[in-house]
């Protein structure tokens, strides 16, 4: 089983979202709510600590590939990702967590990136840019029905970091 004490938090994103914890475990483990809010990425997951965990791209092809590592429903969902496609840089895996509470009439939704290596901020700012979309999508179509239209920018930064990481 992975270590997840090795792991250490270098990015975490507090939202509230007008749902019941049920409502958010469910979209953030259902492909066809995954596909609305996360840029047509459809998520599949074994349900049960130690399953395996994928996101596959909008063509069908896997795009980050993982394993459960807490299976807690409805208050937490964590595994560990690995960029499959990306293989050309060969980055070690993160811990991605979803921790769901109640609060008060709503529901406060934890995410952690967690990460085994010293990860230069310049990799990181992908998902700093990446991650607040991609949670107000969730809310928003947890409590509206309808997800974002956010265009998104290239991420420049990380991608030039990764060629470094190359060299």
């Amino acid at each position: 089983m992975i270590d997840v004490t090795k792991f250490k938090p270098k990015t975490v994103y507090i939202t509230y979202i007008d749902a019941t914890p049920e409502a958010v475990f469910q979209a953030l483990t259902t492909p066809g709510f995954t596909k609305q809010y996360f840029g047509g990425f459809a998520i599949e997951v074994e349900p049960r600590t130690g399953g395996a965990f994928r996101f596959l791209a909008p063509d069908g092809s896997v795009h980050i590939a993982g394993t459960v590592t807490d299976w807690s429903p409805p208050r937490r969902f964590s595994c560990t990702w690995t960029m499959v496609s990306m293989p050309q840089y060969a980055l070690p895996d993160c811990l991605v967590t979803y921790d769901i509470a109640q609060a008060g009439g709503c529901v406060r939704l934890t995410m952690t990136e967690a990460h085994q290596w010293a990860i230069p901020d310049a990799i990181l700012s992908g998902g700093r840019a990446g991650w607040p979309a991609i949670l107000s999508s969730l809310k928003s179509v947890l409590e509206t029905g309808k997800p974002l239209s956010v265009q998104m920018e290239q991420p420049t930064e990380m991608l030039e970091a990764l060629q470094a990481l190359k060299r």
